[in-house]
């Protein structure tokens, strides 16, 4: 069972925009607790948000890739890559979906970089992420993940990093609006939130790869 914890926060004003005012000293500061989390070998892991377009990592092989039960939202707040604690940017988690699914990108770790890798992995996805186990059907990088019905997904379980509910710096659904109004005021050590949401939905449309949700703020994002 993966190791989780449970802090809060309180809400603010800024630009008309609403956001979540969230103390500087806890989540941004410590790794992700994953000591729990059993490594699958070979090591596949599921990139959904900045692993698509930045992943920044050594990989062995890349494939498109889909997670049943699961849909990608702008639900997490960033303090420390897209967004400042007193005004932070929205990034992407993933979050229950019984019928529906997430298309993104799976890296195959080459063994011997495996354990250096997610040891990184843990320091970027600090602000709020847990490691977890997840099943993943990888695609052939020549068919489209987004096909209703493949020949014959190979599945295997790999790793990615979610956001649960009731971490620090849980955001939670907002109107499409109110998003991209609090993406557009907000900047942090890795760029601005408008770029972070541009470029995820760019990665998208360059790999095949549809998200309603991520498009539609990256449209009233240009605007």
């Amino acid at each position: 069972m993966t190791k989780r914890w449970r802090i809060g926060g309180g809400w603010g004003e800024t630009g008309g925009a609403s956001y979540h005012a969230v103390a500087p000293a806890e989540s941004a500061a410590r790794p992700v607790q994953s000591d729990a989390v059993d490594r699958p070998d070979p090591c596949w892991l599921f990139g959904y948000g900045s692993l698509i377009f930045r992943p920044a990592i050594p990989f062995a092989e890349r494939r498109p890739a889909r997670v049943r039960g699961w849909i990608r939202r702008f639900w997490q707040w960033s303090t420390d890559h897209r967004g400042e604690p007193w005004r932070p940017g929205r990034v992407v988690t993933l979050a229950p979906a019984p019928d529906d699914c997430c298309l993104g990108v799976a890296y195959r770790l080459a063994e011997a970089d495996t354990e250096a890798i997610l040891a990184d992995l843990d320091i970027r996805e600090r602000g709020g992420y847990v490691r977890m186990e997840i099943e993943l059907e990888l695609r052939d990088p020549a068919e489209q993940a987004s096909d209703a019905s493949p020949a014959s997904p190979r599945v295997v379980t790999g790793l990615t990093y979610q956001a649960w509910p009731g971490n620090r710096n849980y955001a939670g659904p907002a109107p499409l609006a109110e998003i991209a109004a609090q993406v557009l005021e907000a900047t942090g050590p890795s760029g601005t939130n408008a770029d972070y949401v541009r470029d995820l939905d760019a990665a998208l449309n360059a790999l095949g790869l549809e998200d309603p949700h991520v498009a539609a703020v990256a449209v009233m994002c240009r605007k």
